[in-house]
């Protein structure tokens, strides 16, 4: 249905846009006085009003007009002096020259590198995505194609879910990332990050994207850790129109999306976007067998089977259990060793049809003095699969988040925005598996019922291999002991030389152990697809965890307000600035702790101020910020930055900056309370004391004596905080051909937030252990570590082509072994290859031509997640590339291209899908609006 629509709505737009070739429009082309090339993003405003044009990517502009001529126009772009022309009449084309301005930024630096005067002066490393790149990228989204910049790490979890991070303690729960729309965070209320683009903006509408890389709390508040991803959208006063963009693809990729936006008058302009995405995600199916099975010597090759990635409910879930690998196993059960429970894949427990829909709505009113009022309402749900400590299925949940801000631009600001979140019908995927397992039987009647097979049915037939020792030889108990043990090294020979034999014996046991087996009250394994299955998988999902099902709840919220005002005096500009914020978790104890009438509210507020000073003419910009927050459960906490940056020529710019960066323990570090089948997952505000180690645990199993247990205790958990050193340096070289942006970077972490592994251990009144719970509590590291990196990007532009190319190293300085210390997951060097050209000729007779490609290189690195999910991720190289080409008579893009073009399989994430290609094919159709009325204003 939603695809008709699309297809009709198209079928509209081609319709509009040949009634569009009959208007009488302004037209006109915007260039560089000095070097002729046209000036992309320019905009044409007609005096007094705001009604206005952007200039496209060759300077063009065309700008509907149906009032009397003669008419003025105001052309300006940053960078460039502001020309006001007069326009006689629409039948002559406007051909404007803008002069470079010798105050602001090098006229090169905006149409080559197209880098902004603020992106250049800034002291930290900033990679964006313009209007041009976005265009251009190969990637099948904007979204993707940020990580072909400079130091970005994005992984993929699944089609739906997406995570960028830079320098490194990457995870599948960016915590230490923030994300921006519009300088709005558009967080999780309950999980405190941000789920990729699931509830952000909508590709037609972006205009800008930057990253923020580093440590930058001071001028983003808490949780700005390691970088910012800034998402800017398009202002309706000058992007107005209807734009339609129709995309497909493999795995059954369908996007459509419409934007339209207009200004009722000179003061009052709104916009709507709304966009629907369908396909089918990519498969998690990793057979490997975890780092813990294998550390325990258990891999794919062993007869009881193994514990594999991506299969769930195969796990041993009891120290000890399943195991006969000792003296008296190995004598008693020969050949039965460890084996494992037979589970459930992960395509049998999740939802892989990806679907995402997101709306957005603005309305703006602007005074005279360009002070303006902005209501917006944000919706984004559908479904798809998120990696935490297990694999969920976020299914029917959505985001609403509705806004109000009144700014004047480079004066104040102050905006004010609550989130809403619904998990909808969403679930434990691997819990899932664990609850399905026990509706059959319980791991220790399955265990029994595979052994009693092996002693009944198959240990006679070992026995009888030739050359195995007779049991009934009185020297065969004998045989199993002393140096030499001569019946141990014969039984092994034996069973080796028949290991075919061996694996059916033990399929055989399994398929008896899966089957009612001894117990009438057993039921066989369920098989998915079943009556059975989907009666019972209905059942557990369909219930909150706390009800004996494994659905989540969460109706969290988040409120926020913010306001900054800027200060311009003789001796410097300055900011000042205040926020607050609130959290209202609501889970029913499912995620949280809020059960038996328990209600959590968690406030913050925060005031921030900064001072910029430009001395010796403006070469030298001096800046300090400072900001101090407070959250009601922590003490106060100050986040200092300072910078100096150099401008030896307009080309030249050196810079020096310290920054700082606290991050608030989220609410599941403070308030989780989570059973995820292995283990209860505990938020850890007031502490937790008298747990047991599980090392010494396993060492009391084995002697039985309570003197060998490790008691430990685990103090209440503490923001962490980070310092770090940047040294930076940008030129343009080679007659402005050549743009170099680089640095480096050195930072100190304290007081990393993790967890501890324990066990709370019951004991009966004769000291015999009754009862085990295991616990998996948050809390921080005592230690210090510190990292450090350096990358470059080199930007060069020959006519209308460009070569680009980047390169990142990042390490962890400190070694340790303390599992608090979050995984670096992070590779040591990565790097860029990328070539495009635009408004190209072929043949003389295709025009408006353009193409991009994008080689990257990753290369391997040990990923940690949870214990399920730790693993190796192999190096891996991707190529992605698009074709495109403009049609104006239809205002149309077509575009062909492919991310990972070559279909080069690999992992992102350890526990996630083998990602491969995805094509694509869209078209993207923009119509300008007709206004009625300009009626411009004297």
């Amino acid at each position: 249905m939603l695809k008709n629509l699309f297809s009709s709505l198209l079928i509209f737009v081609f319709l509009l846009c040949a009634m569009a070739l009959y208007a009488q429009d302004i037209k006109g082309t915007i260039t560089d006085l000095e070097t002729a090339e046209p000036l992309f993003g320019a905009t044409v405003l007609i005096k007094g009003t705001t009604q206005g044009a952007i200039s496209d990517l060759d300077g063009r502009f065309i700008l509907p007009y149906t009032g009397p001529f003669p008419v003025s126009l105001l052309i300006s772009y940053t960078g460039y002096t502001e020309q006001e022309i007069i326009c006689e009449t629409a039948d002559k084309r406007l051909k404007v020259k803008l002069e470079p301005s010798v105050i602001t930024v090098d006229a090169v630096e905006v149409k080559a590198s197209r880098v902004t005067e603020k992106q250049k002066e800034s002291a930290l490393t900033v990679e964006s995505l313009d209007a041009i790149a976005i265009k251009e990228t190969p990637a099948v989204n904007f979204y993707d194609g940020l990580g072909a910049l400079k130091g970005v790490d994005l992984t993929a979890a699944s089609i739906g879910f997406k995570i960028v991070n830079t320098r490194g303690f990457n995870s599948t729960a960016p915590v230490r990332s923030l994300q921006l729309v519009d300088g709005i965070d558009n967080q999780a209320p309950g999980l405190n990050f941000s789920i990729g683009n699931f509830a952000g903006a909508s590709e037609l509408d972006v205009n800008r994207v930057e990253l923020i890389v580093g440590a930058s709390s001071a001028l983003y508040g808490p949780n700005a850790f390691n970088g910012v991803i800034s998402l800017q959208t398009k202002d309706p006063f000058l992007h107005k129109g209807l734009s339609v963009m129709l995309k497909g693809g493999e795995r059954s990729l369908f996007e459509g999306a419409i934007r339209y936006a207009t200004a009722i008058n000179d003061r009052f302009a709104f916009k709507v976007n709304a966009t629907y995405l369908t396909a089918n995600d990519w498969e998690a199916n990793n057979l490997a067998a975890t780092d813990q099975s294998l550390e325990r010597g258990i891999d794919p090759t062993n007869w009881g089977g193994y514990d594999a990635v991506n299969i769930y409910g195969d796990e041993r879930l009891t120290e000890g259990q399943n195991n006969f690998t000792d003296l008296f196993g190995q004598r008693n059960f020969p050949g039965l060793g460890i084996y494992h429970r037979t589970g459930y894949l992960e395509r049998d427990l999740v939802d892989y049809d990806t679907r995402n829909t997101k709306i957005a709505t603005a309305l703006h009113y602007r005074f005279p003095d360009q002070t303006e009022i902005i209501a917006g309402y944000n919706y984004g749900s559908g479904t798809t699969v998120f990696q935490g400590e297990n694999r969920y299925s976020l299914k029917g949940i959505s985001f609403q988040q509705a806004k109000l801000e009144i700014k004047k631009p480079d004066k104040f600001y102050l905006h004010a925005y609550r989130t809403w979140e619904n998990s909808g019908e969403s679930y434990d995927a691997v819990f899932t598996a664990f609850k399905l397992l026990d509706e059959a039987k319980d791991d220790n009647d399955w265990g029994q019922d595979y052994s009693t097979y092996w002693i009944q049915q198959v240990r006679p037939k070992i026995w009888a291999l030739p050359g195995f020792p007779d049991p009934n030889d009185p020297q065969f108990t004998q045989g199993w002991f002393g140096e030499d043990a001569p019946n141990y090294a014969i039984a092994a020979g034996v069973l080796n030389q028949f290991s075919d034999s061996l694996a059916l014996w033990h399929q055989q046991a399994r398929t008896f152990a899966d089957g009612v087996g001894n117990s009438p009250s057993n039921e066989a394994y369920i098989q998915p697809g079943s009556a059975r299955w989907n009666e019972l998988f209905d059942d557990i999902t369909g219930k909150d965890i706390v009800d004996g099902g494994t659905r989540f709840y969460s109706r969290s919220k988040l409120n926020h307000i913010q306001g900054a005002y800027t200060f311009d005096t003789d001796f410097a500009k300055i900011t000042a600035g205040a926020s607050f914020r609130q959290f209202l978790p609501q889970s029913r104890g499912t995620v949280f702790s809020d059960t038996m009438g328990v209600e959590i509210r968690n406030n913050a507020f925060g005031v921030f101020g900064g001072v910029e000073k430009r001395v010796l003419n403006d070469k030298v910009i001096l800046n300090a910020t400072g900001r101090l927050d407070k959250n009601e459960n922590f003490d106060y906490l100050v986040s200092p930055a300072a910078s100096i940056v150099y401008k030896q020529t307009e080309n030249n710019i050196y810079r020096l900056s310290f920054s700082s960066a606290i991050r608030n323990p989220t609410l599941l570090d403070q308030y989780l309370f989570y059973n995820v089948g292995r283990a209860i997952l505990l938020g850890n505000l007031d502490g937790f004391d008298g747990l047991a180690t599980s090392e010494s645990l396993i060492d009391y199993y084995a002697e039985l004596n309570r003197d060998t247990l490790e008691i430990f205790n685990v103090a209440p958990v503490r923001p962490e905080k980070v310092r770090s050193l940047e040294l930076g340096y940008k030129a343009s070289l080679l007659n402005n051909s050549l743009f170099v942006d680089a640095s480096y970077y050195y930072s100190w972490y304290r007081d990393f937030l993790g967890f501890k592994l324990g066990a709370d251990l019951e004991f009966d009144e004769n000291e015999f252990l009754r009862n085990v719970q295991f616990y998996r509590v948050s809390a921080n590291s005592d230690q210090q570590v510190t990292t450090q990196g350096f990358s470059i990007g080199l930007n060069y532009y020959y006519q209308k082509l460009a070569f680009t190319g980047n390169y990142s190293w990042n390490i962890l300085n400190t070694e340790t072994d303390d599992e608090i210390i979050p995984a670096f997951n992070t590779p040591e060097h990565k790097f860029n290859l990328g070539f495009s050209g635009r408004d190209l000729t072929l043949f003389n007779s295709i025009r408006h031509f353009g193409f991009s490609v994008n080689y990257k290189f990753v290369e391997g690195f040990l990923f940690e997640g949870s214990p399920q999910f730790t693993g190796v991720i192999d190096s891996y190289d991707l190529l992605d590339a698009q074709v495109n080409i403009g049609v104006p008579a239809w205002n149309a893009t077509f575009k062909l291209g492919a991310s990972n073009l070559l279909n080069n399989l690999h992992f992102e994430v350890y526990g996630g899908p083998l990602l491969g290609r995805m094509a694509y094919l869209s078209i993207i159709v923009d119509v300008k609006e007709k206004p009625k009325n300009p009626n411009p204003i004297n």
